[in-house]
Parts: C-alpha cells; sequence; structure tokens
C-alpha cells in the first residue's frame, strides 16, 4: 500500500503509542477518588494532552468517566469512539518482553494495548493529523470519544450518553476489517437457586469466555469418571481433583468451542439430584442454542441465538449459574426472558439480569457503510462482505456508528492474550484506511 497520506506520521504516532502503552490502564474500583483507578484517570488525561498538542479542543467529565477531543464546525458531528481501558496482563513473567513497555521486534509492536484499542485510536488520531497537516479541511465536527471502562462494564461511555450529544455517524476502531455493520445484543445472566448438603462446586470462570476446565472434587470422583468415559468426555484426574477438559473461545464463538462446564454437569446430573444440574442438563448440554427453551432464533443478518454456559457456584446456601446469550439483532430481548424465567421456575430456579447491551444495526446500503466499503476495497482490492458478530464494541452505544477495523485478515487476534501485539503493517495500513475513510467523511471535497 502507497502510504500517500500517512507516511509522514508513521514514526510520531508509534512514539504517542509507546507512551499511551507504558500507563498501564487497567480497572481498579477500589480508589475512592476516581471510578475506575488512578492508571485510567492518568491515562485518559494523557490522551486528552495528546489531542491538546494537535490542536483539538478537550473536555474531560469531572468525576472521570469519559473524555472527548474535538475540532471543526458545524451541527453534524462525526464520532470516533476508542477506549483507553485494558485488560490486565495476568502472568507478566510469561511475557517475552515487559507488558507495559512497548518492542518493537518481528515486525510487531509488542505491549498490551497495541491492538485493543490503544494502537488503532492512535492509528485513527494520527490519520486525522495527517489530513489537517496537508490542508483538507473538515465540512463538519469530529470528536474523538474516550470510554474507560469498555472492558468491563461500560460505564464510561453510559455516563457519556446521559450527558452529552449524540454523534450523527461514526466509527469505532475497536474490531476487523472490512467492518462490522450488525452485532447481537449481549444478554449476561444467572440462574439461582437452592445449595447442597451433597457436593460443592467452584467454577468461576468469566462469563464471556467458554469454559475449557471444570473441576470437580467430591466424593464421588471414580463413578464420575466412569460417566464421563461413556460420554466420551476428555478429563484428567490430579489426587482429589477431576478436571474436565474441553477448548476455551470467546463466547461470542460459542459455536466453535467445547464447553467443560456443561459437559461436567451433565455428568454430575446422573449423581446427583439438583435442580440447576437437571436444568443445564436438559436444555444446554448437547445444544448451544437453547432451542428446547426458545426454539429456532435466528435473522440473515446476524446469525442465531447462542448460549454460554460460563461458570457455577454451588454452596451449602445457594447455587449461581452464569450464562453468557448473544441475541440475532432482530429477536424480541424481551420475549426471550419470559420465556427463559418460566423454564427456569418449573425447576425452582430464578431469573436474574447480570448486564445488558442491545445490539447494533446500521444497514448496508446506508452512506456510512458503502463509504467505508468502498474507501477499504480501494486501497486494498479486498472484497470481503461487512460482518456481523457477536461480539461487542461501542458502536452499539450510539446510531448509525459501525465497528471498522484494525484487525486485517490473516493477522492474528491477539487481544488479552500474552505478547499482544499488531504488525508493523496492519498498523500503517490502518493509519492510512483511515485517512482516506476521513477524507472522504469529514474534508471539503
Amino acid at each position: 500500500m502507497d502510504y500517500q497520506l500517512t507516511k509522514n506520521h508513521q514514526e510520531p504516532a508509534i512514539e504517542t503509542l509507546r507512551q499511551w502503552v507504558a500507563i498501564p490502564s487497567v480497572l481498579d474500583e477500589n480508589d475512592a477518588e476516581t471510578p475506575f483507578g488512578q492508571p485510567i484517570q492518568e491515562m485518559l488525561e494523557f490522551a486528552l494532552k495528546t489531542c491538546q498538542e494537535m490542536g483539538m479542543e478537550t473536555y474531560i467529565d469531572p468525576e472521570g468517566y469519559y473524555g472527548y477531543a474535538e475540532m471543526g464546525q458545524g451541527e453534524e458531528l462525526f464520532g470516533v469512539l476508542c477506549h483507553l481501558d485494558v485488560v490486565p496482563a495476568l502472568n507478566p513473567d510469561e511475557w517475552t518482553t515487559p507488558p507495559f513497555e512497548m518492542d518493537i521486534r518481528d515486525g510487531a509492536l509488542f505491549g498490551r494495548g497495541t491492538q485493543d484499542d490503544k494502537g488503532p485510536s492512535i492509528a485513527a488520531l494520527y490519520a486525522l493529523k495527517a489530513l489537517l497537516d496537508q490542508g483538507h479541511e473538515l465540512n463538519k465536527r469530529v470528536r474523538f470519544i474516550f470510554g474507560t471502562d469498555e472492558e468491563n462494564l461500560w460505564r464510561g461511555l453510559n455516563r457519556y450518553n446521559e450527558k452529552e450529544e449524540q454523534v450523527t455517524m461514526g466509527i469505532v476502531p475497536d474490531s476487523s476489517f472490512p467492518l462490522t455493520y450488525a452485532e447481537k445484543g449481549l444478554l449476561q445472566l444467572h440462574i439461582t437457586g437452592p445449595g447442597s448438603d451433597a457436593f460443592e462446586m467452584e467454577n468461576k470462570g468469566a462469563l464471556n469466555v467458554v469454559p475449557d476446565k471444570a473441576i470437580y472434587k467430591g466424593d464421588k470422583k471414580d463413578e464420575l469418571v466412569q460417566i464421563l468415559e461413556d460420554l466420551g468426555y476428555k478429563y484428567q484426574v490430579d489426587g482429589e481433583t477431576l478436571t474436565v477438559l474441553g477448548k476455551s473461545v470467546h463466547s461470542k464463538d460459542s459455536l466453535k468451542g467445547d464447553n467443560a462446564l456443561t459437559h461436567l454437569i451433565e455428568g454430575m446430573s446422573e449423581l446427583y439430584d439438583h435442580p440447576v444440574l437437571k436444568f443445564v442438563k436438559d436444555h444446554f448440554a448437547k445444544d448451544v442454542n437453547g432451542k428446547s427453551i426458545f426454539g429456532e432464533v435466528e435473522d440473515q443478518a446476524s446469525g442465531s441465538l447462542t448460549c454460554n454456559i460460563a461458570n457455577l457456584e454451588v454452596t451449602a446456601e445457594e447455587s449461581k449459574l452464569g450464562i453468557d446469550m448473544r441475541i440475532p439483532v432482530t429477536a424480541d430481548k424481551d420475549q426471550l426472558v419470559e420465556q427463559l424465567a418460566k423454564v427456569a421456575k418449573e425447576y425452582k430456579l430464578k431469573y436474574n439480569e447480570f448486564d445488558y447491551l442491545a445490539s447494533l444495526y446500521v444497514p448496508v446500503d446506508s452512506e456510512l457503510v458503502t463509504t467505508l466499503l468502498k474507501v477499504y476495497r480501494d486501497l486494498t482490492g479486498d472484497m470481503t462482505e461487512p460482518i456481523s458478530s457477536g461480539g461487542a464494541t461501542f458502536a452499539r452505544t450510539m446510531k448509525n456508528c459501525v465497528a471498522f477495523g484494525a484487525l486485517q485478515e490473516g493477522v492474528e487476534d491477539t487481544m488479552h492474550q500474552i505478547d499482544e501485539r499488531m504488525p508493523l503493517d496492519n498498523f500503517y495500513q490502518t493509519m492510512e484506511i483511515y485517512a482516506h475513510a476521513l477524507k472522504a467523511l469529514v474534508t471539503k471535497a
């Protein structure tokens, strides 16, 4: 790709990314002075300082929930929705280089946030700077909106939406090319019920991850081993601990995973009479789509309903099952909840909603989608169709926004992983694509 718009801004962009990566902006809710912790507050302030140095006017929420940087004039407001928080760098000793010290090697930028979402955000910022430095004039206001809690409950952008102006259209640099025009609704919930004197469980996996391990510690281990053998499920035994094995994937891709927890529950249901075990065995052990409860739920835009049985805790007092559902864009969430609660009640279990994000759908023939696709295809020659996804990005927080890049075809997705990295070619090409997209959407002809 000929970097005609951005080649002079590549090195400054990388240096700024190095500075952003150095701030470990991981959630800390124990800080009484900030909503999400001092590192995230520092990151927000530093990002706005970066924008000020580019000549943008900035605003920071007095409580520290969000900030934005803006330039241009007019009634129309184009948004670039970014997030500054990152997931923890667990097991830092397993990283090749320290996670918060960006390293350039093997043709890639290594460090926490390089791919999610500091790298793509910097690429978008410097794409705008490249246009302005070359004399292009804006025909509308452009606002970079910085969220601070995307990896958790989106409280930053929720607060922005309560207090601030909505964008006319926008992009989110936090997904894959070519673009994502539809995102399923995301419902996370708990099914609660009675405890048990016969067994305890403590499988606490994240709601948005299909569990690849599920642990049993109890006095029926040998019997459970035989049942698992008969069912054909993988397991390992270490002393008194039996661990059922599966394949972990993101909940949005749960059809591609192998849920160790449902395998364990299916086996245990033959040994223990407990409503939560029976509920899962009857409706989810063999069916990620939950058809016995919901029927066929799917649409052409976004595919089928999926349900991830993510975690289960059972004590003497209570049982608590965690489920992550990805809902097709045309499905009725309230109707699905009503049906799920009704079936759960038949097992003397109770439905409790934990979190919900409404779906996203921007028609593929809209001005935003057609313009972005044309820019991308003209630059890359890639005619891949826009996609729908079970994932969740900030695009769904506002109308007429889509996720646009930055992950390219053939590039490994290392978000949230050890040695997170963004290939230099991917970074440079993303800057150029964003520059041409902004030129087409927000500058004067």
